[in-house]
């Protein structure tokens, strides 16, 4: 699989959030403020990035022998990555700590990060290929987590009938920027 086709893979046509429905308690927990949502994607950034990165070898390590371990081993190592990128969010960026409140630790459990190692094992991907994917479909959460962010931002000043307004609209939103996205489906390179 080619560079190129990797980034639009992990971009547009195979995004987490939005055709293949992972990451989803954050974009809906996160995503009312562009910051609040800027802040997580790049958390996640980094810890998909750097987890592609560790779990390529890990895996290596791992050999065929002990294939049974590899989901174990993966998590343990995002959990590590999450508490690092924990401490030094509320050490530097205190403001944001407290915006992202308890989702900033469950990216531990987000399966777009356990998603992104195990299929990155799946496609058989180098270590190259492996962060570039990992690196790119956390661009991809952060792309449409801020779009969505935004477009919250803009319905809150809108005429939103009662029954529609708050998780209601969010969810009817979401719907709509996935069928989007379905609509690269059918993209390849």
């Amino acid at each position: 699989m080619s560079m190129v086709s990797i980034i639009i893979t992990a971009l547009f046509t195979q995004n987490f959030l939005m055709v293949k429905f992972m990451g989803i308690c954050p974009f809906l927990g996160v995503s009312k403020k562009i910051d609040t949502a800027a802040g997580m994607g790049m958390a996640v950034t980094f810890v998909m990035a750097v987890a592609s990165a560790i779990t390529y070898f890990a895996n290596l390590l791992l050999g065929e022998s002990m294939q049974y371990l590899q989901t174990i081993v993966f998590i343990l190592i995002i959990a590590g990555l999450v508490q690092f990128v924990e401490m030094f969010v509320k050490k530097m960026l205190p403001s944001l700590y407290s915006a992202l409140g308890i989702y900033l630790p469950l990216i531990t459990t987000n399966c777009a990060v356990l998603g992104v190692a195990l299929l990155n094992v799946q496609n058989g991907f180098n270590f190259i290929q492996s962060v570039m994917y990992g690196t790119f479909a956390a661009l991809g959460f952060t792309m449409v987590i801020v779009i969505f962010a935004g477009i919250r931002e803009n319905i809150e000043e809108k005429y939103v009938p009662q029954s529609f307004q708050g998780m209601p609209i969010a969810l009817i939103t979401a719907g709509l920027m996935s069928i989007a996205f379905m609509g690269f489906s059918g993209f390849s390179i």
